[in-house]
């Protein structure tokens, strides 16, 4: 994922795959009954009605399926979708992050290889937005969303707290969470129960720290004490020792009324460190900032290894159940095609995946997202689906313990290499 997002060509119009019957035929030449299984996150607008619409409409163009939906929240789908698959099964459709978790999928034999079914697509997809669901040569999903993660932030209380300019390193926004404390403005929004979006801090100050080569190699050799990665757990306990967090973020939520989005959303806490997704988010859990709105990347790690312009993030893509019936691949087709895909860049919902939809991101941030990834030296999935399930939720609980203060820098690496080397 190493290469530019945005690739400024002539966009490549996809024809639905939703015209045909797909299924067997019943006595009479009817194409027999089908029910799909899609298993998908997407429970905040614009994306919960836009992907019910495609199921809808193909559903009409297709008489003979029907697709079942099961949404869920982030936590609630990941532990589900853990459980239906260490039974040995898997959903027709489910959303995946694609990575390490994937892979164990793959490796189980849960999952499509769909590449000669895609062949004809895949040349249409830029290749950042693939790598996270192509194995060995062979694909096993397709990508919906592509981004990164940096902070959004609240323009208004940046400027109360006497702030001009985002900060460009790490010390300078250390500083600025000071100043905003001294205004008397909880500096950051945190959902401290759902541990996922802490992890983010320690993830990005290892990456600057030890630079991409360190994150890969830890991959390797399953090392997590090494200096560099201590250095990014005190950094952490840093941030933390400075209190910036919103009362009670130990066990708030990321997306309910009173979580981390509704907290930046309704002007009570200057900032969150989050994904491409938090606009929508933002507007579906509180009253929205508008134009108060901006973001700034992560930044940089003074002395680190890692470059400023290294990305860390993530997309989202569907892959296909191994059962899963013809008209499944279908559908995942289907929605990926330009006409019905650049529906939901137009609304802000996901950042382009396809060669030509640059030109349908509209909103100002999500174009300096956009940017952003066009020009990354470097890309980083979130850890917690780069590394094996086991690992990515040990780098989780043990950053939310450090944040909690329950948890030592020096325990925060021992405990990830304890874990890293029982499953490598």
């Amino acid at each position: 994922m190493k290469r530019s997002l945005v690739l400024f060509v002539a966009a490549v119009l996809l024809t639905g795959c939703g015209g045909g019957g797909g299924g067997a035929s019943e006595e009479g030449g009817a194409p027999s009954k089908v029910t799909i299984e899609w298993w998908h996150l997407s429970t905040a607008e614009p994306l919960k009605t836009l992907w019910a619409e495609r199921a809808k409409e193909f559903m009409a163009q297709n008489p003979n399926v029907t697709i079942k939906a099961t949404v869920l929240e982030n936590d609630a789908y990941k532990a589900k979708l853990t459980t239906i698959t260490q039974s040995g099964k898997a959903p027709d459709i489910f959303a995946t992050w694609g990575g390490g978790v994937l892979q164990q999928q793959i490796d189980a034999g849960l999952v499509k290889d769909i590449s000669a079914d895609v062949a004809d697509v895949l040349p249409t997809f830029t290749p950042a937005s693939l790598s996270a669901y192509q194995f060995d040569g062979k694909t096993y999903g397709l990508p919906t969303d592509i981004g990164l993660v940096g902070f959004w932030y609240n323009k208004k209380l940046f400027e109360k707290a006497g702030i001009t300019e985002p900060p460009a390193t790490w010390s300078a926004y250390l500083e600025d969470v000071k100043k905003l404390k001294a205004a008397g403005i909880t500096p950051i929004a945190l959902a401290g129960k759902e541990k996922w979006p802490g992890h983010y801090y320690w993830a990005y100050l290892a990456l600057r720290i030890a630079g991409l080569e360190g994150l890969k190699q830890a991959a390797t050799d399953h090392d997590f004490t090494k200096p560099d990665f201590l250095a990014a757990s005190q950094q952490v306990k840093a941030l933390a020792d400075l209190q910036p967090f919103q009362k009670g973020f130990l066990g708030a939520a990321y997306s309910t009324p009173d979580g981390q989005a509704a907290t930046v959303s309704n002007g009570k806490a200057a900032m969150e460190l989050m994904g491409q997704w938090a606009p929508a988010t933002q507007k579906d859990a509180g009253k929205g900032l508008g134009d108060d709105l901006g973001f700034f990347p992560f930044p940089a790690v003074e002395g680190g290894k890692g470059s400023a312009s290294d990305a860390f993030g993530g997309g989202g893509g569907l892959a296909v159940g191994a059962d899963a019936p013809p008209e499944a691949l279908q559908f995942v087709k289907y929605m990926t095609a330009m006409e019905n895909h650049s529906k939901a860049v137009v609304a802000g919902g996901v950042l382009p995946v396809l060669k030509g939809e640059e030109s349908s991101v509209k909103d100002p941030n999500l174009k300096q997202v956009a940017s952003l990834l066009a020009e990354a030296s470097g890309y980083q999935l979130y850890l917690d689906q780069a590394y094996p399930p086991a690992v990515g939720a040990q780098v989780n609980d043990s950053v939310a313990e450090l944040i909690a203060g329950t948890k030592t820098p020096e325990q925060v690496g021992q405990a990830i290499t304890e874990v890293a080397k029982s499953e490598g």
